[in-house]
């Protein structure tokens, strides 16, 4: 009899150390379960890229109509300007002269400015940041000369019908000089810069899409 109560009894403590050991697991797992791991965040960095733009102006303070005299000089100053807040650029200045200008009058190019290859009338100049707002005279000693070979006969015949006034018609038969300044960016990339040729081409084809 004592022998069946012992086995009983130890039984009993057997399950009891199996449910113990399992409430102890469940306790150690639940306590694992909640344990903080050290972790860390940055403050947020927001970068915004804002837009660029190129702008440029010409100006001319001496008028737009001169009266040639043979052998004297007009004072001239157009004036080419990359506007403040534009990017490094290559700046442009066209000249288009009437037909019958070189007859008459002639004019030397501001220090600075070349020929852009494969053009006849469109000079170049490159402007870096520090130059951004200046001015560039676009002639020489801003002047142009009246020829000396230009005689009284050249000048009369502007007058076709010979009242000694000029028409609307006869005036726009006058030599004529137009002038007009364009700029493109400077760099083709972070490293690489146009040419002038690239950058004048990049004028009349901003896009850069060739039609076939």
């Amino acid at each position: 009899m004592s022998n069946g109560k012992f086995s009983k009894r130890k039984g009993v403590a057997t399950k009891a150390m199996f449910v113990i050991l399992a409430v102890v697991l469940i306790v150690g797992i639940s306590v694992g379960g909640t344990l903080a791991w050290l972790t860390a965040q940055s403050e947020t960095v927001t970068n915004t890229f804002t837009t660029s733009d190129i702008k440029v102006e010409l100006k001319e303070t001496t008028g737009t109509e001169y009266k040639m005299v043979p052998g004297n000089t007009i004072t001239k100053n157009p004036q080419a300007t990359v506007l403040t807040g534009s990017e490094e650029c290559w700046l442009f200045v066209k000249l288009v002269k009437s037909t019958n200008f070189d007859s008459y009058l002639e004019y030397t190019m501001d220090d600075g400015w070349e020929l852009v290859t494969g053009e006849t009338n469109v000079y170049a100049r490159k402007v870096t940041t520090d130059e951004i707002g200046t001015a560039f005279n676009v002639l020489k000693d801003n002047q142009v000369t009246v020829k000396g070979s230009v005689t009284k006969e050249m000048m009369n015949s502007f007058d076709t019908d010979n009242d000694g006034k000029l028409s609307t018609t006869e005036k726009a038969a006058l030599p004529t000089l137009t002038v007009t300044a364009y700029a493109s960016q400077l760099y083709k990339s972070a490293s690489e810069e146009f040419s002038a040729a690239d950058a004048w081409a990049n004028v009349s084809n901003p896009t850069g899409v060739v039609t076939p």
